[in-house]
C-alpha cells in the first residue's frame, strides 16, 4: 500500500485496518509528503510491519527494498492518490522508494484519487489517469463531498468500504479475463491418494484438492487446455477439463505418464502418498490383539521421476512443510529439479489443508525466495501463473 501526500492520508490508516482485519496482510510505503500529514510509526502499528520510506532506497543489506516490496505484492494500492503521483505513474517517473517501487511491480494496480476538484479537473490530470487506465490500472472515481479548502466539490476519498468493495471485485474480473495461457497444455494433478490396508480401512492425508482445483478452474479462465488428474475430493466438477480420477499414487503415475510427453505446463499440486502397504489384506482385519504391525513400502516418486526426463515442459512442485519451511523446500526444489516449487506451512490452522486461504513461498533455481502474502487459493493460483508467465 502506498501512501501520498494529501490531507486525506489519514484516512488511509482506517483502510489499512480494514485489509488487516479482512485476512489480507499490508505493508505500506510512504513518500517524503506523505510522512508530514501523518507519521510512519502509526501505519507500523496498524499493519505489524515496517513502513517504507525513502530512506529505505539505500541500505547495506543484501536486498533492494523497492525491488523486495515489488516482488512481495499481490495488490498495490495507491491511497491517497495525489495528482502529483498520478502524473508520476503515467509517465514512468521513479524519483523516489514510492514511484520506484511501483515501477518494479508487476501486479495489479489500484489508484485511488483524492485532490482539490480543479486539480481534480485539470486537463494535464485527466490526461495522466486516461494513460493509467490505457495501461491496465485501474483508478478509482473520487467522491462528491466537502473538500479540505472548506467548499463541496469532487475530490473528495471515497469510504472505507467503498474502496474495499472496489478492489474485491476488480481483482476478481481481472483473474477471471486474462487470456494469457491460449494454446498451451497444462497438466495438474490435485487431491490425496490413497492406499488400501484392508478392503475397509486405508491410509491417506488430509488433502482436500482445493488448491489444485483453483489452479485447474484458473488455467481454464486463462485460455489453457487443461488435464486434471484427481485423487477423491469433495470438489464440484470443473468445467471444460479433460478430468481423470485416480485412487492411489501407482494409478496416478501412470495418469501423469501417459499425457507428460505433451504438455508444456505441468503442476503436481496433489498430496501424493509417500507409502503404501506391502500387503494389503484380502480381507477385513479383525481386531484380535493390543497391537497391529503394517509394513509400508516407498510408492515412486512422481515428480523426481518427472524432473529427471523433463525436457520442455514448465515443471512446478508443492511442498506442505510442517518445520524449517525454506531449509526443507529449497532441497526438495534441488532434488525433484523443479523449475518452481511452491512451499507451505501446513501445521498453522488458518492456511493450508482444508482451508480456502493460503500464504506460500515461491522458489525458483538461481532466485531468491519469494513470499506470496495469505490470500484466498483462486488468487494463488493466478499468482503461480503469473509467475510461470514471466519464465
Amino acid at each position: 500500500m502506498y501512501i501520498t501526500g494529501g490531507i486525506a492520508a489519514y484516512k488511509a490508516a482506517y483502510f489499512v485496518r480494514a485489509l488487516v482485519k479482512d485476512g489480507a496482510k499490508v505493508r505500506v510505503a510512504m513518500t517524503k509528503s506523505a510522512t508530514k500529514f501523518i507519521t510512519p510509526m502509526t501505519f507500523k502499528t496498524l499493519s505489524r510491519h515496517r513502513v517504507y520510506t525513502d530512506e529505505a532506497l539505500v541500505t547495506d543489506d543484501e536486498i533492494v527494498p523497492h525491488i523486495e516490496l515489488a516482488d512481495w505484492s499481490d495488490t498495490a494500492v495507491i491511497i491517497p492518490a495525489t495528482a502529483n503521483v498520478i502524473a508520476k505513474m503515467s509517465h514512468g517517473l521513479a524519483d523516489d522508494f514510492v514511484t520506484s517501487a511501483l515501477l518494479a511491480s508487476d501486479c495489479p494496480k489500484f489508484v485511488v484519487p483524492a485532490m482539490n476538484e480543479k486539480m481534480l479537473k485539470n486537463k494535464a490530470t485527466t490526461r495522466n489517469i486516461k494513460s493509467l487506465r490505457m495501461d491496465g490500472i485501474k483508478v478509482l472515481d473520487p467522491d462528491v463531498g466537502f473538500l479540505a479548502e472548506g467548499y463541496q466539490g469532487k475530490g473528495r476519498l471515497p469510504s472505507t468500504s467503498t474502496i474495499l468493495k472496489w478492489i474485491k471485485q476488480e481483482n476478481k474480473n481481472q483473474i477471471s479475463t486474462v487470456k494469457d495461457l491460449t494454446g498451451k497444455k497444462i497438466l495438474i494433478t490435485a487431491g490425496k491418494t490413497l492406499e488400501t490396508i484392508d478392503p475397509v480401512r486405508y491410509i491417506t492425508n488430509r488433502s482436500t484438492g482445493k488448491m489444485g482445483y483453483a489452479l485447474a478452474q484458473t488455467a481454464v479462465e486463462r485460455g489453457a487446455e487443461v488435464t486434471l488428474i484427481s485423487g477423491p475430493t469433495n470438489l464440484p466438477e470443473i468445467s471444460n477439463v479433460n478430468f481423470i480420477s485416480i485412487i492411489t499414487t501407482a494409478e496416478m503415475f501412470e495418469e501423469v505418464n501417459k499425457f507428460f510427453e505433451q504438455m508444456d505446463i505441468v503442476i503436481m499440486a496433489a498430496a501424493v502418498s509417500d507409502y503404501r502397504i506391502e500387503k494389503p489384506a484380502t480381507q477385513k482385519i479383525k481386531k484380535k490383539s493390543a497391537t497391529l504391525e503394517i509394513k509400508l513400502v516407498k510408492n515412486v516418486d512422481i515428480l523426481k521421476s518427472l524432473g529427471q526426463k523433463k525436457n520442455k515442459q514448465i515443471l512446478v512442485g508443492f511442498a506442505a512443510e510442517t518445520q524449517n519451511l525454506l531449509e526443507n523446500a529449497s532441497r526438495k526444489m534441488q532434488e525433484k529439479n523443479v523449475d518452481l516449487l511452491v512451499a507451505n506451512d501446513v501445521s498453522r490452522a488458518d492456511i493450508g489443508f482444508g482451508s480456502d486461504q493460503n500464504e506460500v513461498t515461491f522458489l525458483r533455481p538461481d532466485h531468491k525466495p519469494v513470499l506470496i502474502g495469505k490470500s484466498d487459493k483462486k488468487r494463488i493460483a493466478a499468482k503461480v501463473f503469473d509467475c510461470i508467465i514471466g519464465f
